[in-house]
Protein backbone atom coordinates (compact mmCIF):
# COMPACT_ATOMS: atom_id res chain seq x y z
CA UNK A 1 0.00 0.00 0.00
CA UNK A 2 0.98 3.69 -0.76
CA UNK A 3 0.74 6.06 2.24
CA UNK A 4 -0.64 9.51 1.90
CA UNK A 5 -0.98 12.56 3.84
CA UNK A 6 -2.48 14.75 1.71
CA UNK A 7 -5.58 13.56 -0.53
CA UNK A 8 -8.06 16.15 -2.75
CA UNK A 9 -11.21 13.78 -3.38
CA UNK A 10 -14.10 13.78 -5.51
CA UNK A 11 -12.54 16.76 -8.14
CA UNK A 12 -15.16 17.31 -11.12
CA UNK A 13 -12.23 17.33 -12.94
CA UNK A 14 -8.64 17.06 -13.04
CA UNK A 15 -6.46 18.21 -15.44
CA UNK A 16 -2.91 16.16 -15.16
CA UNK A 17 -1.00 17.01 -18.65
CA UNK A 18 0.55 13.79 -18.14
CA UNK A 19 2.51 11.83 -20.26
CA UNK A 20 5.89 12.88 -22.84
CA UNK A 21 7.48 16.12 -22.02
CA UNK A 22 7.42 18.60 -24.35
CA UNK A 23 4.36 18.43 -25.73
CA UNK A 24 4.17 19.49 -29.67
CA UNK A 25 1.81 19.00 -32.40
CA UNK A 26 -1.61 16.82 -31.82
CA UNK A 27 -0.39 16.09 -28.38
CA UNK A 28 -0.67 19.38 -27.28
CA UNK A 29 -4.50 18.92 -27.49
CA UNK A 30 -4.18 16.10 -24.93
CA UNK A 31 -4.36 17.07 -21.55
CA UNK A 32 -5.09 14.06 -19.50
CA UNK A 33 -8.75 14.42 -18.17
CA UNK A 34 -10.00 13.08 -15.75
CA UNK A 35 -13.34 13.34 -14.37
CA UNK A 36 -14.43 12.36 -10.59
CA UNK A 37 -10.68 12.03 -9.66
CA UNK A 38 -8.72 11.67 -6.80
CA UNK A 39 -5.14 13.21 -6.33
CA UNK A 40 -2.67 12.02 -3.34
CA UNK A 41 0.71 13.11 -2.02
CA UNK A 42 3.29 12.56 1.06
CA UNK A 43 6.17 14.55 1.79
CA UNK A 44 5.24 17.10 -0.98
CA UNK A 45 5.42 14.15 -3.45
CA UNK A 46 2.51 13.11 -5.73
CA UNK A 47 1.87 9.08 -5.24
CA UNK A 48 -1.61 8.62 -6.42
CA UNK A 49 -3.74 9.98 -9.44
CA UNK A 50 -6.80 7.75 -10.20
CA UNK A 51 -10.21 7.18 -9.71
CA UNK A 52 -11.64 6.59 -6.33
CA UNK A 53 -12.31 2.79 -6.23
CA UNK A 54 -8.36 2.70 -7.20
CA UNK A 55 -8.16 4.85 -4.65
CA UNK A 56 -9.40 3.18 -2.13
CA UNK A 57 -7.15 -0.38 -3.27
CA UNK A 58 -3.81 1.43 -3.49
CA UNK A 59 -3.86 3.74 -1.00
CA UNK A 60 -3.98 4.03 3.01
CA UNK A 61 -3.61 7.34 5.36
CA UNK A 62 -0.87 8.89 7.59
CA UNK A 63 -1.98 9.41 10.97
CA UNK A 64 -2.34 13.07 10.30
CA UNK A 65 -3.40 12.96 6.73
CA UNK A 66 -5.35 15.87 5.36
CA UNK A 67 -8.65 15.05 3.20
CA UNK A 68 -9.67 18.20 0.86
CA UNK A 69 -13.17 17.92 -0.72
CA UNK A 70 -12.97 18.46 -4.29
CA UNK A 71 -16.70 18.47 -5.29
CA UNK A 72 -17.58 21.05 -7.60
CA UNK A 73 -13.57 22.07 -8.56
CA UNK A 74 -11.33 21.83 -11.29
CA UNK A 75 -8.04 20.89 -10.44
CA UNK A 76 -4.74 21.67 -12.47
CA UNK A 77 -1.21 21.64 -11.92
CA UNK A 78 0.31 24.50 -10.82
CA UNK A 79 1.03 27.34 -13.50
CA UNK A 80 4.63 27.45 -14.39
CA UNK A 81 5.69 31.22 -15.57
CA UNK A 82 8.97 30.58 -17.52
CA UNK A 83 9.53 34.14 -18.51
CA UNK A 84 9.42 36.99 -15.76
CA UNK A 85 11.89 40.02 -14.93
CA UNK A 86 10.74 39.91 -11.49
CA UNK A 87 13.39 41.73 -8.98
CA UNK A 88 12.93 45.56 -10.52
CA UNK A 89 11.97 48.59 -8.41
CA UNK A 90 9.92 51.74 -9.50
CA UNK A 91 7.25 51.54 -12.19
CA UNK A 92 7.03 53.07 -15.83
CA UNK A 93 3.58 54.51 -15.79
CA UNK A 94 4.41 58.40 -17.56
CA UNK A 95 6.30 55.84 -20.06
CA UNK A 96 2.73 53.66 -20.16
CA UNK A 97 1.00 57.51 -20.91
CA UNK A 98 3.54 58.70 -23.53
CA UNK A 99 2.47 55.04 -25.24
CA UNK A 100 -0.83 55.85 -25.21
CA UNK A 101 -0.41 59.40 -26.62
CA UNK A 102 1.35 57.34 -30.11
CA UNK A 103 5.33 56.97 -28.94
CA UNK A 104 6.46 53.86 -29.39
CA UNK A 105 8.80 51.22 -27.41
CA UNK A 106 11.63 52.42 -29.51
CA UNK A 107 11.51 56.15 -29.67
CA UNK A 108 11.09 56.05 -25.68
CA UNK A 109 14.20 54.44 -25.35
CA UNK A 110 15.97 56.78 -27.43
CA UNK A 111 14.33 59.65 -25.19
CA UNK A 112 16.30 58.05 -21.96
CA UNK A 113 13.21 56.10 -20.67
CA UNK A 114 12.37 52.51 -21.07
CA UNK A 115 14.83 49.83 -19.49
CA UNK A 116 17.14 52.39 -18.43
CA UNK A 117 14.47 53.75 -16.17
CA UNK A 118 14.11 51.23 -14.54
CA UNK A 119 17.78 50.49 -14.26
CA UNK A 120 18.08 53.98 -12.38
CA UNK A 121 15.22 52.69 -10.26
CA UNK A 122 16.52 48.94 -9.18
CA UNK A 123 20.18 50.56 -8.67
CA UNK A 124 19.13 53.18 -5.80
CA UNK A 125 16.61 50.33 -4.03
CA UNK A 126 18.14 48.81 -1.67
CA UNK A 127 17.92 45.01 -0.36
CA UNK A 128 15.34 45.41 1.65
CA UNK A 129 12.92 47.33 -0.41
CA UNK A 130 13.63 45.28 -3.52
CA UNK A 131 13.09 41.81 -1.66
CA UNK A 132 9.29 43.32 -0.56
CA UNK A 133 8.44 44.56 -3.65
CA UNK A 134 9.19 40.89 -5.39
CA UNK A 135 7.76 39.33 -2.33
CA UNK A 136 4.20 40.78 -3.17
CA UNK A 137 4.67 40.53 -6.69
CA UNK A 138 4.93 36.92 -5.75
CA UNK A 139 1.73 36.37 -3.69
CA UNK A 140 -0.65 37.67 -6.13
CA UNK A 141 1.22 35.06 -8.74
CA UNK A 142 0.84 32.26 -6.63
CA UNK A 143 -2.96 33.83 -5.82
CA UNK A 144 -3.47 33.26 -9.50
CA UNK A 145 -2.38 30.03 -9.57
CA UNK A 146 1.12 29.98 -10.48
CA UNK A 147 3.84 28.34 -8.40
CA UNK A 148 7.07 27.93 -10.40
CA UNK A 149 8.54 31.29 -11.77
CA UNK A 150 11.63 32.11 -13.44
CA UNK A 151 13.60 35.26 -12.31
CA UNK A 152 15.55 37.57 -14.51
CA UNK A 153 18.16 40.53 -13.47
CA UNK A 154 19.20 42.72 -15.95
CA UNK A 155 18.08 45.91 -14.55
CA UNK A 156 21.30 46.96 -12.23
CA UNK A 157 24.10 46.14 -15.59
CA UNK A 158 26.67 46.32 -13.47
CA UNK A 159 28.44 43.65 -10.81
CA UNK A 160 26.78 45.06 -7.22
CA UNK A 161 23.39 45.65 -8.43
CA UNK A 162 23.17 42.50 -10.42
CA UNK A 163 24.34 40.47 -8.01
CA UNK A 164 21.54 42.38 -5.89
CA UNK A 165 19.12 41.27 -7.91
CA UNK A 166 20.41 37.61 -7.60
CA UNK A 167 20.47 37.37 -4.17
CA UNK A 168 17.42 38.80 -3.79
CA UNK A 169 16.04 36.12 -5.71
CA UNK A 170 18.04 33.49 -3.95
CA UNK A 171 16.77 34.71 -0.81
CA UNK A 172 13.37 34.82 -1.19
CA UNK A 173 13.31 31.06 -2.76
CA UNK A 174 13.73 30.14 0.76
CA UNK A 175 11.29 32.46 2.20
CA UNK A 176 7.83 31.89 0.46
CA UNK A 177 6.61 29.07 -1.50
CA UNK A 178 6.75 30.06 -4.70
CA UNK A 179 9.64 28.07 -6.67
CA UNK A 180 12.14 30.67 -8.53
CA UNK A 181 14.50 29.63 -10.91
CA UNK A 182 16.99 32.64 -11.57
CA UNK A 183 18.17 33.56 -14.79
CA UNK A 184 21.26 36.07 -15.35
CA UNK A 185 20.40 38.54 -17.76
CA UNK A 186 23.42 41.62 -17.35
CA UNK A 187 23.07 41.69 -21.11
CA UNK A 188 19.41 43.09 -21.47
CA UNK A 189 20.75 46.78 -22.22
CA UNK A 190 24.02 48.36 -22.12
CA UNK A 191 23.90 50.46 -19.32
CA UNK A 192 24.33 54.34 -19.55
CA UNK A 193 28.14 54.86 -18.68
CA UNK A 194 29.03 52.17 -20.92
CA UNK A 195 26.66 53.80 -24.42
CA UNK A 196 30.02 54.95 -26.12
CA UNK A 197 31.79 52.00 -24.98
CA UNK A 198 29.53 48.74 -25.47
CA UNK A 199 32.64 46.62 -26.23
CA UNK A 200 33.75 47.81 -22.79
CA UNK A 201 30.68 46.74 -21.28
CA UNK A 202 30.65 43.43 -23.33
CA UNK A 203 34.14 42.38 -21.72
CA UNK A 204 33.09 43.53 -18.60
CA UNK A 205 30.13 40.99 -18.62
CA UNK A 206 32.67 38.18 -19.86
CA UNK A 207 35.47 38.85 -17.80
CA UNK A 208 34.15 39.77 -14.23
CA UNK A 209 30.06 39.78 -13.51
CA UNK A 210 29.46 36.76 -15.05
CA UNK A 211 32.48 34.48 -13.80
CA UNK A 212 31.24 36.22 -10.55
CA UNK A 213 27.87 35.15 -10.69
CA UNK A 214 28.67 31.65 -11.77
CA UNK A 215 31.06 31.86 -8.67
CA UNK A 216 28.43 32.75 -6.29
CA UNK A 217 25.83 29.89 -7.86
CA UNK A 218 23.70 32.86 -8.47
CA UNK A 219 21.94 31.92 -11.71
CA UNK A 220 21.08 28.63 -13.95
CA UNK A 221 20.69 30.55 -17.33
CA UNK A 222 22.03 33.14 -19.24
CA UNK A 223 20.09 34.74 -21.26
CA UNK A 224 20.91 37.94 -23.83
CA UNK A 225 18.40 40.40 -25.42
CA UNK A 226 19.28 40.00 -29.23
CA UNK A 227 17.94 42.99 -31.38
CA UNK A 228 19.63 45.84 -33.21
CA UNK A 229 19.48 48.60 -31.16
CA UNK A 230 20.59 46.29 -27.82
CA UNK A 231 23.04 43.47 -28.78
CA UNK A 232 23.65 42.82 -32.17
CA UNK A 233 23.38 39.31 -33.51
CA UNK A 234 27.55 39.08 -33.63
CA UNK A 235 27.67 40.66 -29.99
CA UNK A 236 24.96 37.64 -28.89
CA UNK A 237 27.02 35.26 -30.66
CA UNK A 238 30.25 36.26 -28.39
CA UNK A 239 27.69 36.57 -24.87
CA UNK A 240 26.15 33.30 -25.75
CA UNK A 241 29.69 31.25 -26.14
CA UNK A 242 31.05 32.97 -22.83
CA UNK A 243 27.87 31.83 -21.17
CA UNK A 244 28.09 28.05 -22.06
CA UNK A 245 31.69 27.63 -21.40
CA UNK A 246 31.11 28.75 -17.97
CA UNK A 247 28.34 26.26 -17.44
CA UNK A 248 25.33 28.91 -18.05
CA UNK A 249 22.33 26.81 -19.51
CA UNK A 250 21.31 29.67 -22.11
CA UNK A 251 18.18 31.50 -22.96
CA UNK A 252 17.77 34.40 -26.02
CA UNK A 253 15.22 37.38 -26.40
CA UNK A 254 14.78 37.07 -30.20
CA UNK A 255 13.08 38.67 -32.97
CA UNK A 256 11.02 40.78 -31.09
CA UNK A 257 11.13 43.91 -33.11
CA UNK A 258 13.68 43.39 -35.53
CA UNK A 259 14.66 39.95 -37.09
CA UNK A 260 18.39 39.12 -37.14
CA UNK A 261 18.61 35.79 -36.94
CA UNK A 262 18.62 35.75 -32.89
CA UNK A 263 16.39 32.50 -33.18
CA UNK A 264 18.47 30.62 -35.57
CA UNK A 265 21.45 31.03 -33.67
CA UNK A 266 19.67 29.86 -30.24
CA UNK A 267 19.05 26.88 -32.13
CA UNK A 268 22.06 26.45 -33.38
CA UNK A 269 23.56 26.77 -30.08
CA UNK A 270 21.44 24.34 -28.12
CA UNK A 271 19.12 27.66 -26.10
CA UNK A 272 16.71 25.79 -24.00
CA UNK A 273 14.72 28.69 -25.61
CA UNK A 274 13.95 31.12 -28.01
CA UNK A 275 11.65 34.15 -26.75
CA UNK A 276 9.13 36.44 -27.81
CA UNK A 277 9.29 35.41 -31.36
CA UNK A 278 6.42 38.80 -32.38
CA UNK A 279 8.60 38.91 -35.68
CA UNK A 280 10.26 35.61 -36.11
CA UNK A 281 10.98 35.16 -40.04
CA UNK A 282 10.18 31.92 -41.97
CA UNK A 283 13.79 30.74 -41.30
CA UNK A 284 13.45 31.18 -37.79
CA UNK A 285 10.04 28.87 -37.73
CA UNK A 286 12.28 26.60 -39.73
CA UNK A 287 15.23 25.95 -37.36
CA UNK A 288 12.85 25.60 -34.27
CA UNK A 289 10.93 22.98 -36.26
CA UNK A 290 12.05 19.80 -34.50
CA UNK A 291 14.24 21.13 -32.52
CA UNK A 292 14.95 20.66 -28.30
CA UNK A 293 14.79 24.97 -27.97
CA UNK A 294 11.44 26.21 -27.17
CA UNK A 295 9.70 29.00 -28.31
CA UNK A 296 8.45 30.91 -25.29
CA UNK A 297 5.50 33.54 -26.51
CA UNK A 298 4.96 36.25 -24.28
CA UNK A 299 1.00 37.70 -25.73
CA UNK A 300 0.90 39.94 -23.14
CA UNK A 301 4.08 42.04 -24.83
CA UNK A 302 1.48 43.00 -27.82
CA UNK A 303 -1.58 43.54 -25.99
CA UNK A 304 0.18 45.78 -23.35
CA UNK A 305 2.38 47.48 -26.40
CA UNK A 306 -0.97 47.26 -28.30
CA UNK A 307 0.57 45.99 -31.37
CA UNK A 308 -1.30 44.80 -34.40
CA UNK A 309 1.63 41.69 -34.87
CA UNK A 310 1.49 38.82 -32.68
CA UNK A 311 3.58 35.59 -32.49
CA UNK A 312 2.87 33.06 -34.85
CA UNK A 313 1.53 30.56 -32.49
CA UNK A 314 -0.63 28.45 -34.76
CA UNK A 315 2.44 28.16 -37.62
CA UNK A 316 4.68 27.56 -34.82
CA UNK A 317 2.08 24.43 -33.45
CA UNK A 318 1.36 22.89 -37.18
CA UNK A 319 5.13 22.95 -37.77
CA UNK A 320 5.78 20.97 -34.59
CA UNK A 321 7.99 23.52 -32.65
CA UNK A 322 7.78 23.67 -28.74
CA UNK A 323 5.30 25.98 -27.66
CA UNK A 324 5.19 27.54 -24.29
CA UNK A 325 3.59 30.53 -22.86
CA UNK A 326 4.29 33.24 -20.05
CA UNK A 327 4.23 36.69 -18.83
CA UNK A 328 7.17 38.42 -19.63
CA UNK A 329 6.35 40.72 -16.63
CA UNK A 330 8.38 43.76 -16.30
CA UNK A 331 7.55 47.05 -15.91
CA UNK A 332 7.73 48.57 -19.53
CA UNK A 333 6.25 45.84 -22.21
CA UNK A 334 3.93 43.67 -19.94
CA UNK A 335 3.10 44.91 -16.36
CA UNK A 336 1.49 41.47 -16.26
CA UNK A 337 1.59 39.18 -13.11
CA UNK A 338 -1.24 36.60 -13.89
CA UNK A 339 -0.88 33.35 -15.82
CA UNK A 340 -4.82 33.22 -15.70
CA UNK A 341 -4.70 35.93 -18.11
CA UNK A 342 -1.87 34.58 -20.25
CA UNK A 343 -3.60 30.98 -21.02
CA UNK A 344 -6.66 33.88 -22.00
CA UNK A 345 -4.34 35.94 -24.33
CA UNK A 346 -3.06 32.82 -25.72
CA UNK A 347 -6.28 31.63 -26.85
CA UNK A 348 -7.77 35.17 -27.65
CA UNK A 349 -4.61 36.79 -29.54
CA UNK A 350 -2.69 33.80 -30.32
CA UNK A 351 -5.43 31.55 -31.16
CA UNK A 352 -4.56 28.44 -29.26
CA UNK A 353 -7.69 25.92 -28.37
CA UNK A 354 -8.01 26.12 -24.26
CA UNK A 355 -6.28 22.27 -24.35
CA UNK A 356 -3.05 23.81 -25.87
CA UNK A 357 -2.84 26.57 -23.69
CA UNK A 358 -3.25 24.81 -20.61
CA UNK A 359 0.12 22.97 -21.59
CA UNK A 360 1.73 26.12 -22.87
CA UNK A 361 1.41 27.33 -19.47
CA UNK A 362 2.01 23.72 -17.66
CA UNK A 363 4.50 21.25 -19.30
CA UNK A 364 5.91 22.85 -21.64
CA UNK A 365 6.97 25.95 -19.61
CA UNK A 366 8.34 23.81 -17.18
CA UNK A 367 10.28 22.24 -19.94
CA UNK A 368 11.39 25.54 -21.10
CA UNK A 369 13.27 26.16 -17.58
CA UNK A 370 14.29 22.73 -17.44
CA UNK A 371 11.68 21.61 -14.76
CA UNK A 372 9.62 19.38 -16.61
CA UNK A 373 11.13 16.38 -14.48
CA UNK A 374 9.39 18.01 -11.49
CA UNK A 375 6.21 20.06 -12.07
CA UNK A 376 4.26 21.24 -14.75
CA UNK A 377 2.29 17.81 -14.70
CA UNK A 378 0.36 16.04 -12.27
CA UNK A 379 1.98 12.57 -11.85
CA UNK A 380 3.39 10.18 -9.28
CA UNK A 381 6.67 11.08 -8.08
CA UNK A 382 6.35 14.42 -9.10
CA UNK A 383 5.98 17.77 -6.88
CA UNK A 384 2.63 18.09 -4.79
CA UNK A 385 1.78 21.09 -7.28
CA UNK A 386 -1.91 21.61 -7.28
CA UNK A 387 -4.26 24.45 -7.84
CA UNK A 388 -8.30 23.91 -7.61
CA UNK A 389 -10.31 25.97 -9.27
CA UNK A 390 -14.32 26.81 -8.63
CA UNK A 391 -15.49 26.20 -12.44
CA UNK A 392 -17.93 24.23 -14.15
CA UNK A 393 -15.22 22.84 -16.39
CA UNK A 394 -11.56 23.56 -17.64
CA UNK A 395 -12.92 25.06 -20.55
CA UNK A 396 -14.34 28.20 -18.36
CA UNK A 397 -10.64 28.81 -18.15
CA UNK A 398 -10.88 31.08 -20.79
CA UNK A 399 -15.03 31.44 -21.47
CA UNK A 400 -15.26 32.89 -18.15
CA UNK A 401 -13.07 36.39 -18.08
CA UNK A 402 -13.01 38.99 -15.36
CA UNK A 403 -12.55 36.95 -12.39
CA UNK A 404 -10.01 34.97 -10.55
CA UNK A 405 -11.30 31.65 -10.09
CA UNK A 406 -8.37 29.87 -7.78
CA UNK A 407 -9.75 28.61 -4.70
CA UNK A 408 -6.64 26.67 -3.18
CA UNK A 409 -2.75 25.88 -4.23
CA UNK A 410 -0.99 23.36 -3.10
CA UNK A 411 2.38 23.80 -3.14
CA UNK A 412 4.78 21.14 -2.61
CA UNK A 413 2.33 18.69 -0.89
CA UNK A 414 1.10 21.79 1.36
CA UNK A 415 -1.65 23.83 1.11
CA UNK A 416 -0.56 27.89 0.71
CA UNK A 417 -3.80 29.24 -0.33
CA UNK A 418 -6.86 28.26 0.94
CA UNK A 419 -10.56 30.22 0.25
CA UNK A 420 -8.54 32.66 -2.14
CA UNK A 421 -6.55 33.68 0.75
CA UNK A 422 -2.42 33.14 1.61
CA UNK A 423 -2.39 30.79 4.13
CA UNK A 424 1.75 30.71 4.89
Amino acid sequence: MTCADLVVAGLEELVTSSGPTPRTGPAMREIGLLEKAWIAGRNGKIVFVGREKDFRKEVELTDRAVIIDGAGLVGLPGLVDCHTHLPFAGNRAREFSLRLQGYTYQQLSAMGLGIQTTVQATRAAGREELKQLCRKRLQTMLLNGTTTVEAKSGYGLNLEDEIKQLEVVRELAGEQPVSLVPTFMGAHEVPPEYKAERKAYIKLLINKIMPEVKRRNLAEFFDIFCEPTVFNLEETRELAEAALKLGFKLKVHSDEFVPIGGTELAVELGARSAEHLINITESGIEKLTGSRTAAVLLPGVSFFLMMDKRAPARELLERGAIVALATDFNPGSSHLLSMLLVLQLGVFTLRLTVEEAINACTVNAAYAIDRHQRCGSLEPGKDFDLILCDLPSYLSLAYELGRNPVKTVIKGGRVVVEDSCPVF
